[in-house]
């Protein structure tokens, strides 16, 4: 059975930074793509990140684009989302997303102006 777990979420101001974690069990992490997503209230979850299995392909939503950076160490079957120069409207709730299939529960991003 496979397992997600994120972590790293927080309360920051604007332009601080979070590092956010997602630790996978259970299944064969390191043939597998990443993705991170995010859920804003009242709105719909959209993409964030993508990093393939060897972390040699990864690929961005604009808003993020130079401020986010998504990495894995597959020896830990771990994968980062390294967020600077947050904003206020990067608050939601961050998933990750393996292999197009599994989730985990969500970490909480809430950024203050």
């Amino acid at each position: 059975q496979v397992q997600l777990v994120e972590s790293g979420g927080g309360s920051v101001q604007a332009g601080g930074s979070l590092r956010l974690s997602c630790v996978a069990t259970g299944r064969t992490f390191k043939s597998s793509g990443v993705d991170w997503f995010r859920q804003a209230p009242g709105k719909d979850r959209e993409f964030v990140a993508y990093i393939n299995w060897s972390g040699g392909v990864t690929s961005y939503t604009d808003s993020v684009q130079g401020r986010f950076t998504i990495s894995r160490d597959n020896a830990k079957n771990t994968v980062y989302l390294q967020m600077n120069s947050l904003k206020p409207e990067d608050t939601a709730v961050y998933y990750c997303r393996l292999d197009r299939a599994y989730w985990g529960q969500g970490t909480q991003v809430t950024v203050s102006s």
